[in-house]
């Protein structure tokens, strides 16, 4: 479509049918731009039509993130949709309504000096990420010069992680210490982080709420044997938690757990407040325990916005509205909303798990109980007399608009294949029996319709989806 304005052929009346207008009488254009203006209504019908070949979001089972939000959060970002948040001195109510949510956080987090805990808001958890682990590099270089020694060669440790810290480690130059999916061994273990570290370890970074089975890995335990090993060598190696998801998650529904600054190892914590924060997409958030745990050679100050402001993300101009959405939420949910909201996810997931375990061929590896995120993971059973794979299902479902994905693990587990369901904010008990219904419903159509499994390496590949 050309969306040329043809001012000689289209009327102007308020009563004119966008679908009867000279404008939609061609396709889009998809290379160049169009040189005359159009009519704002046409437009917006053209764009609009084409974003419904877009799955539903409210169906979409793979992402972590909000997909439902109350009428209120759309409005307020709406009204700062025109508010850059690094514009502190021009918008100085949002940035403190920002600083509020940090020192919210660092509360929420059991800092145990709430007021010396240092944050800031990012685009999402993987920049919060980022912020996290040069903190971690900049300090272990400054101690090694320090001494006189090498800072060559910097290594980090983790578990089975986000593509988030496989491209912080490319990109700073970190040779990542992955600790790889073994036999019946998904996460990260204590003596499975000592074999890794040494003098050259940046830091150690647990996940809370694995994205490949929905897991906690073992922050304490992993915090007691860098104590022994400190005590043993004089290693001191810090912790930093990726709580992209658990972060708001375990401090209502399992606040007994330690994971978070009330392990002195713990230095800093990234979390998404996109995702079971609830907030709309584009915000996360990083925090440090205490002012020197991030270094002051990654804080930059600039005065052409204004005022005098300190910044230390990687992304500059943001908006404010995913911000300010948090900190309602914050305030319209309290404690008890959160947890009762989350508690909710949680035996939502359960009941999930246990009418699928039901079906026969389904092996639950989480099923969503509270020590891991409201999540439920599974593969087929190794004995399973089937004429699917958990692609030919993902696959399948999507004829009714669900989105559940089924992917290989990463190295030294790509045998197994697992198909995971995120439960989040707005997805109903209701709307898990219809999701169960339909998988039933493919099941028969496999028994009838008997379906090729012999699925190579590559095809495998082409359907991982284990993206957040």
């Amino acid at each position: 479509m050309a969306l040329h304005h043809k001012r000689h052929t289209i009327s102007h009346s308020a009563v004119d049918d966008p679908y009867a207008s000279a404008e939609m009488e061609s396709e889009l254009p998809r290379f160049i731009m169009p040189d005359d203006e159009s009519d704002p209504r046409t437009t917006y019908d053209a764009v609009l039509d084409e974003l419904m070949l877009d799955g539903n979001a409210r169906q979409n089972l793979a992402t972590f993130c909000t997909t439902w939000m109350e009428p209120e959060v759309q409005k307020l970002m709406a009204e700062s949709v025109n508010k850059n948040m690094i514009d502190k001195d021009e918008y100085p109510q949002s940035a403190e309504i920002e600083q509020r949510c940090v020192d919210i956080l660092a509360a929420l987090w059991n800092s145990p000096e709430a007021s010396s805990t240092v944050g800031c808001s990012t685009t999402g958890s993987s920049e919060a990420a980022m912020l996290g682990g040069m903190a971690l590099k900049w300090r272990w270089r400054e101690k090694r010069r320090a001494k006189g020694k090498s800072v060559d060669r910097p290594n980090l440790v983790t578990g089975p992680v986000q593509i988030c810290w496989h491209k912080f480690c490319r990109y700073w130059d970190i040779e990542i210490r992955e600790i790889p999916m073994e036999g019946g061994r998904l996460i990260m273990t204590p003596q499975e982080v000592l074999e890794r570290c040494d003098e050259n370890t940046i830091g150690v970074v647990p996940t809370l709420g694995v994205t490949f089975t929905g897991q906690y890995e073992p922050v304490k335990a992993v915090s007691n044997a860098l104590d022994r090993l400190q005590a043993e060598s004089g290693l001191d190696i810090p912790i930093h938690v990726d709580a992209a998801s658990g972060g708001f998650l375990a401090p209502f529904v399992l606040p007994d757990l330690e994971w978070d600054f009330r392990l002195p190892r713990v230095k800093s914590i990234n979390a998404s407040g996109h995702k079971f924060g609830m907030a709309p997409l584009g915000v996360g958030w990083a925090l440090w325990r205490t002012k020197e745990d991030l270094p002051e050679d990654l804080i930059f100050n600039v005065n052409y916005l204004g005022g005098n402001m300190p910044t230390f993300a990687l992304n500059f101009s943001r908006p404010a509205g995913e911000i300010i959405s948090q900190y309602y939420l914050f305030l319209r949910l309290g404690r008890k909303g959160y947890r009762k909201i989350q508690q909710e996810l949680y035996d939502t997931a359960q009941f999930l798990a246990k009418e699928i375990v039901k079906m026969g061929p389904f092996e639950m590896i989480h099923n969503g109980n509270e020590e891991g995120i409201p999540a439920i993971s599974w593969k087929l059973k190794s004995d399973a007399d089937v004429t699917f794979s958990l692609f030919d299902l993902a696959d399948a479902l999507r004829t009714r608009g669900w989105l559940v994905p089924a992917y290989s693990m990463p190295p030294e587990r790509t045998d197994l294949v697992v198909q995971r369901i995120l439960i989040r904010h707005g997805f109903s008990h209701d709307m898990a029996r219809l999701l169960l219904v339909d998988i039933a419903r493919m099941l028969d159509r496999f028994h009838r319709h008997p379906v090729s499994m012999n699925l190579t390496e590559a095809e495998a590949g082409g359907h991982n989806h284990n993206g957040k």
